[in-house]
């Protein structure tokens, strides 16, 4: 239920938020080939659950397809039934979380105050969806793990390829990208080779390097 062991692993997650349909396929794709199989599919995207049921059906098992912007039981539900493999939300609804908990559903809940991480370990909840992390100062985390010591952060929204390394010294275990993940004049021209070498860089900036 608590997303500890797979976010360890994945800490770059890939959001497609209005990914044209027709284009869904070919940009995974360049971001598996630059290093990234770990993706969320916004919920208010047009064709969130059509690109959920696509990317499923195309990768299988090698990837894991979350859903986000899940914030009522019943998108969560939809979600599920289109193959999501676990679930984001912004904030921390409660009937939300309390339908995963019963249900044993791989939940990132988004927090942002102290009042929302004691919700979500509330439910059992231990690793958390950080959200706008970027309106905060970098020394928040550390300030939240003070007194919520077992609570570990995926860093989502404000986060870019240029300060993205800054979230991971703060003490976050992972990022979120959605329109800063690949350049917007990739997705148009299709580019999908400079694509993935722009993700590979990413990948190699998160792990320390230049």
């Amino acid at each position: 239920m608590d997303m500890y062991p797979i976010v360890i692993e994945h800490p770059l997650l890939a959001i497609l938020r209005k990914i044209p349909l027709e284009k869904t396929i070919d940009y995974a794709q360049a971001v598996v080939n630059g290093g990234v199989s770990f993706f969320e599919v916004a919920l208010n995207s047009p064709d969130g659950l059509k690109q959920i049921s696509m990317l499923r059906d195309h990768f299988g098992d090698s990837c894991l397809i979350g859903a986000g912007t899940a914030i009522t039981v019943e998108r969560a539900k939809a979600a599920l039934d289109a193959g999501a493999q676990f679930l984001l939300t912004p904030g921390t609804p409660p009937d939300v979380l309390e339908y995963c908990a019963k249900n044993e559903i791989k939940l990132l809940p988004g927090v942002l105050s102290p009042c929302d991480v004691a919700l979500a370990l509330e439910f059992g909840f231990k690793t958390m969806k950080l959200f706008p992390a970027g309106s905060m100062p970098r020394s928040y985390v550390k300030d939240l793990k003070g007194p919520f010591d077992d609570t570990n952060y995926m860093a989502i929204g404000g986060v870019s390829p240029d300060n993205i390394r800054e979230f991971f010294d703060a003490g976050c275990i992972a990022a979120g990208l959605a329109s800063s993940l690949m350049p917007k004049d990739v997705v148009a021209s299709s580019d999908w080779e400079r694509g993935s070498a722009y993700i590979k860089r990413l990948v190699d900036k998160i792990k320390g390097g230049n």
